[in-house]
């Protein structure tokens, strides 16, 4: 039987924290949570388009409970100003979704000269994550889900030498690095949770190919190169809408057979229902040992538990 929005359980008195919830797969989701009770902070960049995405979500729900809050992933100090505001204001989050990402954009750097996607779509993650610990770890039972891609098995884990593919950068290389990255956090979270015998737990989601705002907004900044034409097209002519590419890790987020550890995906690999997958890759212990490494390095913010 398949895992719908009809499925999610009552959230009435849990709090759910979506990065990147003004658009795509981050509003679907920010928009399920809410209709089903909770309190939902949608922690995002552009607030101007987060305001509009407030508007979408009480259309739907008009007693939504919604609070915004500015996130802005490519700059270390606005993660650490809002996850201070956060935990202040929320002693306990029940539901964390790393959603927010960026894909295939030509070379960039953050403010803290991270290489742009690895920046946003994982150290940034990374922080927030790890400078919430209080208020997730005060939770019954919180889950923190982060979203990667199928380009993760493009991706080749994070070389500890040249983390921000200097002299080495493609677009498509770095979206792959930093997806797999998403990938071993997910699980290395999941190790920290359960050598602390904590009762939080850490999934990890991917949408397939959906057809949300990523790839016209990627071609949009001129990035995606040869082939971002071609992905804008595809998504628009075979990926699923957004209500269905959001469904993994809705379900990954508020399925309560989920455990942690596991993996949610559409079925065949970029289209179908939303069910849980295996786990493949060879590399994973070393892997993630290299991205805790790498991460509290670059950072400066530890994650252990």
């Amino acid at each position: 039987m398949s895992y719908t929005t009809e499925s999610v359980p009552d959230l009435h008195g849990k709090t759910a924290v979506v990065t990147g919830a003004n658009g795509g797969l981050g509003l679907q989701t920010a928009k399920v949570f809410a209709a089903k009770g909770a309190h939902v902070v949608m922690a995002a960049h552009n607030q101007q388009k987060a305001a509009s995405a407030v508007e979408e979500i009480r259309s739907a729900t008009p007693t939504a409970s919604l609070e915004l809050m500015e996130l802005d992933l490519a700059s270390q100090a606005s993660v650490r100003k809002c996850a201070e505001t956060l935990v202040a204001a929320h002693p306990q989050v029940d539901i964390l979704v790393n959603n927010a990402g960026l894909m295939a954009i030509p070379e960039r750097t953050t403010e803290d000269g991270y290489e742009m996607q690895l920046g946003v779509n994982h150290l940034g993650h990374w922080t927030l994550t790890a400078l919430l610990m209080p208020s997730l770890l005060a939770a019954p039972q919180s889950r923190v889900v982060t979203v990667t891609s199928t380009a993760h098995h493009t991706g080749r884990p994070i070389d500890p030498e040249n983390p921000h593919l200097h002299g080495r950068y493609d677009p498509w290389r770095a979206y792959g690095q930093s997806k797999l990255a998403n990938f071993h956090f997910g699980l290395g979270l999941q190790k920290q949770f359960e050598r602390a015998q904590a009762s939080a737990q850490s999934l990890i989601a991917h949408p397939g190919l959906s057809h949300s705002d990523l790839q016209t907004r990627t071609v949009a900044e001129g990035g995606g190169g040869a082939s971002g034409q071609f992905w804008v097209w595809l998504a628009a002519h075979t990926g699923m809408e957004v209500d269905k590419g959001a469904m993994p890790q809705i379900r990954a987020a508020t399925d309560p057979s989920a455990k942690g550890g596991e993996f949610y995906a559409p079925r065949f690999v970029n289209t179908g229902p939303a069910v849980r997958v295996p786990v493949l890759r060879w590399d994973n212990a070393d892997a993630i040992r290299t991205l805790w490494q790498v991460s509290e390095r670059e950072t400066g913010v530890p994650l252990w538990l």
